[in-house]
């Protein structure tokens, strides 16, 4: 909203200073100076609030150790997030962009499920909360919005360069020519011709055919990062820390896919108004980091699915519009390790039951951070070397656009 008062001023009044509001570095500053403030200013107005109306954490006895000091711990402060990121992105982000809006739609569903999720748990003192099948069918829904938006809308699309077809006469400098069109194709890490294109998977020529493959495919990366950090959100600032890293570098890989120059320079898919989404992401980060304050070991909030689902959502998305969502698997890594820790154990528990008549397990427990828990390393420490195992993933992520 500030940029269209600025712009406005900018054009009708020259105002001094008002043009400063085109630069996506300067809005992506502010965005993430909000973020913060909204997070440590009203975080604390919300938490008192979730006090005085007891919306506390109920804690099951897994034997960990410190787990029920943790008991009446307020929850839902996925609102703080929410509030963080949505707020920030309304004041400083072209709101007509295509990909602004589908990342707000995705913060907001996908925070309204968790929501409603919490709600359950603590007003209708119903531990389960919703049912498990309602939340995946949240996410397909997400799903489903997001890649048909991505496939069939023609503001979504990939610049192609073509071939050099001439020379300026005086400057010798070659002229390129481009042409924006739409495209099914992604990002192949670690390969030097690092595109591919997800028509190729359909033997027909069926365009419904290649829609609905697409469609499936955005839909599994939705709801599969969603479950990931919702699962990774089981100790003090684990699934704010690793969103907040995972976020920036998202908004880094956003900046060189929307900008002309840099894109041509890496060789990266250049993807016209992407550029904008470094304002979304920075305000991303900023109430992730935000959110720490009152998160940090020992939590006073928790973020509750309200936070979780969302973020894991909107990372996915995030990846799937730059054409990054192949590099999920290092760049969400701990998510990625904590979602399989679960199925791995449940799957060999299964299976050696039905087996030797008992189940087994490969972890202590799980997820992969309850195993060391088990283990008695203290839960600080715990966080920190995943939050540093993150940071190593993000780096090696971003190394991918030189390393093929």
């Amino acid at each position: 909203m500030l940029y269209y008062l600025f712009d406005y001023l900018d054009r009708e009044f020259d105002l001094i200073g008002a043009g400063v509001f085109q630069y996506i570095s300067f809005r992506a500053g502010m965005a993430t100076l909000i973020s913060l403030l909204i997070t440590i200013v009203f975080g604390r107005r919300l938490i008192n609030m979730l006090q005085k109306k007891q919306v506390g954490e109920s804690i099951r006895d897994l034997g960990l150790t410190g787990q029920m000091e943790k008991k009446g711990t307020p929850t839902m402060g996925g609102l703080i997030i929410i509030a963080a990121i949505v707020v920030p992105t309304l004041l400083f982000a072209r709101l007509e962009n295509i990909y602004v809006i589908l990342l707000l739609g995705t913060t907001i569903i996908l925070g309204a499920i968790g929501f409603l999720d919490d709600y359950i748990k603590v007003f209708r003192k119903n531990k389960a909360g919703l049912a498990g099948k309602f939340k995946v069918v949240g996410q397909i829904l997400v799903g489903l919005i997001v890649g048909s938006t991505l496939y069939f809308s023609d503001a979504v699309v990939v610049r192609e360069f073509d071939e050099v077809t001439g020379t300026d006469a005086q400057t010798e400098e070659v002229t390129p020519t481009y042409t924006d069109a739409k495209s099914t194709t992604t990002t192949i890490p670690f390969v030097k011709d690092n595109e591919l294109d997800y028509s190729k998977l359909n033997p027909t020529e069926n365009d419904l055919i290649t829609a609905a493959i697409y469609i499936l495919i955005v839909i599994f990366f939705v709801t599969a990062i969603s479950n990931g950090a919702n699962i990774t959100d089981g100790i003090d600032g684990l699934a704010a820390g690793t969103s907040a890293i995972i976020g920036l570098a998202l908004a880094i890989l956003a900046y060189i896919s929307g900008n002309a120059i840099f894109s041509d320079y890496l060789n990266v898919m250049f993807i016209p108004n992407s550029g904008e989404l470094v304002i979304f992401c920075t305000a991303f980060v900023g109430a992730c980091v935000g959110f720490l304050w009152y998160n940090s070991y020992p939590a006073q909030v928790f973020m509750g699915d309200t936070g979780s689902l969302s973020l894991g959502g909107v990372i996915a998305v995030l990846a799937l519009v730059l054409r990054k969502e192949l590099l999920i698997p290092v760049l969400c890594g701990i998510f990625v390790i904590e979602n399989l820790s679960v199925v791995m154990q449940v799957s060999y528990f299964k299976y050696t039951k039905k087996k030797y008549g008992e189940g087994r397990r490969i972890f202590k427990m799980s997820p992969l951070h309850h195993h060391y828990q088990k283990m008695e390393i203290p839960e600080a420490k715990i966080v920190t070397r995943f939050w540093i195992i993150g940071i190593l993933l993000a780096i090696i992520a971003l190394a991918t656009l030189k390393l093929r």
